[in-house]
C-alpha cells in the first residue's frame, strides 16, 4: 500500500513554488500585509508614468490644405466600383477622387476606353432595376467626361439586377450591388 500525502500538504507545495518572488520582479511583488495592488487606471485614477505602456506616435492627419486624396495607377485598378444609396443614382462624394483619378489617366491616354456597368439589387421590377443602373452608369459618365475625360472614350451600359457580387437577401448584399463598375475595355 502506497502512502499518500494529504492534499493539503501538496496543494501549499504547489503554491508555494507557483508564489516564489524569485521569478518576479520586485514592483510586481505582492506587499508584505499580503493586500493585492491594482492599476490605478482600473480604479479610474491617473496612471504614474513608470506604469504607463509607450505609446507609438501616429501619422500626422492631413489637413484640406494639403489637397486631395492621391490615387495612383495601382489605385486605378482597385477603386472600380461606385456604390450607391438605395433607389438613388447620386454618387456620394467618398467616390469623387478615384472618379477624377479615372478622368486624368483618360484624358492623358485619348485610347484608352471604358465602360461603366450600372447595377441594382434585386428588389423592385427588372425594369426599373435597369433603368436606375443606367442612371447610375450615366451618372458617373457625367462626372467623368466633367472631370477631363473623352466623350468617346466612356460608354455606359445596365446590367440591372442580373450581375450581383453577392446573392444574399439582406442589407449588405443589396449594398453591394447597387454600384456601378468602371470596366477598362482598352488601355495606353
Amino acid at each position: 500500500m502506497r502512502a499518500s500525502l494529504p492534499l493539503s500538504f501538496l496543494l501549499v507545495a504547489l503554491l508555494s513554488a507557483c508564489a516564489s518572488q524569485k521569478d518576479i520582479p520586485p514592483s510586481k511583488h505582492i506587499s508584505q500585509a499580503g493586500a493585492l495592488r491594482v492599476h490605478p487606471g482600473l480604479l479610474g485614477q491617473p496612471v504614474p508614468p513608470e506604469l504607463q505602456e509607450p505609446r507609438i506616435a501616429a501619422a500626422p492627419a492631413a489637413t484640406a490644405s494639403e489637397g486631395k486624396m492621391q490615387i495612383d495607377e495601382a489605385g486605378l485598378r482597385t477603386q472600380r466600383s461606385v456604390y450607391f444609396d438605395f433607389n438613388s443614382a447620386d454618387i456620394k462624394a467618398d467616390f469623387d477622387p478615384a472618379l477624377r483619378a479615372h478622368a486624368r489617366y483618360l484624358a492623358s491616354n485619348p485610347n484608352a476606353r471604358i465602360r461603366i456597368e450600372g447595377n441594382a439589387d434585386e428588389r423592385g421590377s427588372a425594369d426599373y432595376n435597369r433603368r436606375l443602373g443606367l442612371k447610375r452608369a450615366d451618372s458617373v459618365r457625367a462626372l467623368l467626361l466633367g472631370a477631363g475625360a473623352g466623350e468617346k472614350q466612356v460608354h455606359i451600359r445596365s446590367l440591372g439586377e442580373s450581375r450581383p457580387k453577392l446573392t444574399g437577401r439582406d442589407e449588405e448584399s443589396w449594398a453591394e450591388n447597387r454600384r456601378a463598375d468602371v470596366i477598362y475595355e482598352k488601355e495606353d
